[in-house]
């Protein structure tokens, strides 16, 4: 049988892990970061992109007022904030503040104990280039999230469905690819085998929960949350009416309310039957303890996660129960990384 050497010294593969786990943290908080500041419209409060200079906020009342008044220049101020105060302006800037300062702290934290894991000679080649690929991937996703707020600039003050479910969709890649390669590190990590049909479908759960994240993002990036806050049914029927209106017909997957709000429902639900099978197929095979743990977790979280999507849609996707959505789909997404790592370990 075939055996995939860890990627990590033995001597320092638990702090390594470690380190990867503590930046996956982070970037799990930087994503409900995000969602907080989309649900609190405060994501176009800072209109411009200081990548270096831009960690310092205001600091006297003159520095206030002139961002301030630079936020009034634009649309969203005349459409959704007008007559807004500037304590209320501040309440709002901060909030994007911290989401683009966090940002910044994780590339701090990523890319200093790099350099000292590597120097010290604990990084091997193929880890190092995983590891300074996924650095520049999070280089990228912060110029992506400014790409983002770009589009949201101009006479319509929303950003971009597509944009945001693209900085979305890369900040669960990077995130995944952080605690993929923590789980690699671990001082415990034996061989993999060969994915099973078992293992596949579990791999598989991965990619569904992937695709269910990018479907929020479009139902959070054309508001369709706030309409048809019914469950089970849309409107007349189980479907929504209107599911082709748009043309060309793909445009109805991206940017129609109803056929959105439809496929993020149709995928959630689907999600959540995969993994409680493969629950129940896991009974049926040889899998280790820790494996069963895991999708018993994941099938835990699954139920929770469906809990969470119905009260956020009947309550018209309030603050809390938004982020806690989000947040649920994360530690989903997160069981789902271990559940498959685990199908393929030996040795545990």
């Amino acid at each position: 049988m075939t055996r995939e050497i860890p990627i990590r010294p033995p001597s320092h593969g638990r702090q390594v892990a470690i380190w990867l786990f503590l930046c996956a943290g982070l970037v799990f908080t930087m994503v409900l970061l995000g969602g907080t500041t989309r649900l609190s419209n405060a994501g176009l409060s800072i209109v411009e992109w200081k990548p270096l200079t831009g960690i310092l906020p205001p600091l006297s009342e003159a520095e206030w007022q002139a961002v301030f008044a630079q936020y009034r220049a634009f649309p969203e101020y005349e459409m959704r904030h007008i007559g807004m105060t500037l304590a209320e302006f501040k309440s709002i800037f901060w909030l994007e503040y911290l989401h683009r300062l966090w940002g910044r702290f994780i590339g701090a934290v990523f890319f200093f104990p790099f350099l000292y894991f590597w120097l010290r000679g604990a990084l091997d080649r193929k880890l190092a280039a995983r590891l300074l690929g996924v650095f520049l991937l999070g280089a990228f996703q912060g110029w992506l999230g400014w790409y983002m707020v770009q589009s949201g600039l101009v006479e319509r003050p929303d950003v971009s469905p597509y944009r945001l479910a693209a900085h979305l969709g890369l900040a669960s890649i990077v995130f995944a690819l952080l605690f993929r390669l923590g789980l690699s590190c671990r001082p415990t990590a034996a061989g993999k085998r060969p994915p099973s049909l078992f293992g596949a479908a579990t791999a598989g759960t991965v990619a569904l929960v992937f695709l269910t994240i990018l479907a929020g993002a479009f139902v959070a990036g054309i508001d369709a949350g706030l309409t048809y806050n019914t469950f089970p049914r849309m409107g007349e029927g189980f479907a929504p009416d209107g599911y082709w209106a748009l043309e060309p017909a793909w445009r109805n997957f991206f940017e129609n309310i109803p056929s959105v709000q439809f496929n993020h429902r149709l995928l959630g639900g689907f999600t959540f039957l995969w993994v409680a099978a493969l629950w129940l197929a896991s009974w049926r095979v040889t899998v280790s303890k820790r494996a069963r743990l895991a999708l018993g977790l994941l099938l835990a979280m699954a139920t929770l996660q469906a809990g969470l999507g119905i009260a956020t849609l009947l309550h018209a996707v309030p603050l809390p129960l938004g982020v806690a959505h989000q947040a649920g789909a994360l530690l989903l997404f997160t069981l789902a990384l271990w559940a498959e790592d685990e199908t393929r370990r030996e040795g545990n």
